[in-house]
């Protein structure tokens, strides 16, 4: 079994567009330290300017927990 971590990264506007609020690079690092693997970067559907407002992170990692 798996389980699975989601992090939403809020974007902010600049005169260059849209960007991270946060490194995404250093918190795919951070997890990946502690065994999470990443699986997707989520864009949702865009806003009415034509640019997403925030992305997902989707991070797994296999369950320690023994059933």
């Amino acid at each position: 079994m798996y389980e699975y971590k989601f992090i939403k990264v809020e974007l902010k506007s600049g005169w260059k567009g849209k960007t991270p609020r946060e490194d995404y690079h250093e918190i795919i690092e951070e997890y990946a330290r502690d065994g999470w693997r990443l699986v997707q970067i989520f864009s949702p559907p865009i806003s009415g300017y034509g640019v997403a407002d925030f992305y997902e992170i989707i991070l797994e990692r296999e369950n320690k927990r023994s059933f």
